[in-house]
């Protein structure tokens, strides 16, 4: 949540005006209030400091939950801080200061702060100076020459000793299934009962070896010689279509005396 301060002074003493929009959170208002008054951070006047931290926050936008949860949750915190120095406490009593906590997460803050602005300066001053995703060359290294104090006798022992990968063995098998032409022509005869035509692509639908495609062709070549189909294309390289004959013709030439028994293997 981003707030704002906007301070005027007035006549009347310990008395802000806040809009808040300038600052990162809770941290970092209380530590502004801190600062500008020039407050030693390891003794806060907690008293005043609430009061104005309690002052600065009603004009909180309720529609954002998450932002005015954290100022409420600080603003919370500071009223039990309050509250813990106003009872005595006993004389033997060694407890922590119940401001402790509280300046150790503002000293913190106050660091991580002032980190963040050198490293935003930092980027500046380089994006300034470079260009994006500029990376500085870096400098080679004199390569001096070195004498070689390994004698022959070691360096001949320690080939010695180096041992050759043995070989591996790799037996590929390769399982052959016959393509029946006989088949890639019932293909297309069932292809054509239903269609009066059909893409040559469409007969290959879920073969991928090259036999079933070359075997297809050769199947609708020899259909095609008997008369029982005929092939179409539009012109070099474009689909090929597949076209039933009447049936008249087809009837003129049985189907079942086609004979195709030639096959390759794939």
């Amino acid at each position: 949540m981003d707030l704002t301060l906007i301070e005027r002074a007035t006549e009347r003493e310990d008395f802000m005006v806040v809009d808040i929009e300038r600052f990162q959170g809770p941290l970092d208002l209380l530590l502004h209030l801190i600062r500008k008054q020039d407050v030693d951070i390891f003794d806060i006047p907690i008293s005043t400091i609430t009061d104005q931290f309690l002052k600065a926050i009603k004009g909180l936008d309720a529609n954002d939950i998450d932002g005015a949860g954290e100022f409420l949750e600080m603003a919370a915190g500071l009223i039990r801080i309050k509250a813990q120095m106003l009872l005595p406490l006993p004389v033997s009593d060694e407890e922590e200061d119940p401001r402790a906590e509280l300046v150790r997460r503002l000293l913190e803050y106050e660091l991580v702060r002032e980190i963040s602005g050198r490293l935003r300066v930092a980027q500046a001053e380089r994006a300034r100076r470079f260009r994006k995703a500029y990376i500085p060359p870096r400098t080679k290294r004199d390569v001096s020459e070195m004498t070689l104090e390994t004698t022959w006798d070691e360096l001949y022992a320690a080939a010695l000793l180096i041992q050759m990968p043995l070989p591996r063995r790799m037996d590929h098998q390769v399982s052959t299934r016959t393509v029946s032409m006989e088949e890639k022509a019932a293909l297309i005869l069932e292809a054509l009962k239903q269609n009066a035509s059909v893409q040559f692509s469409k007969l290959l639908s879920g073969f991928k070896e090259r036999s079933h495609g070359v075997m297809t062709f050769l199947a609708g070549l020899e259909l095609t010689r008997r008369r029982v189909l005929f092939l179409r294309q539009s012109s070099p390289f474009q689909e090929l279509w597949i076209y039933r004959r009447d049936e008249e013709q087809v009837d003129s030439e049985p189907i079942g005396e086609v004979n195709l028994e030639e096959g390759i293997e794939g």
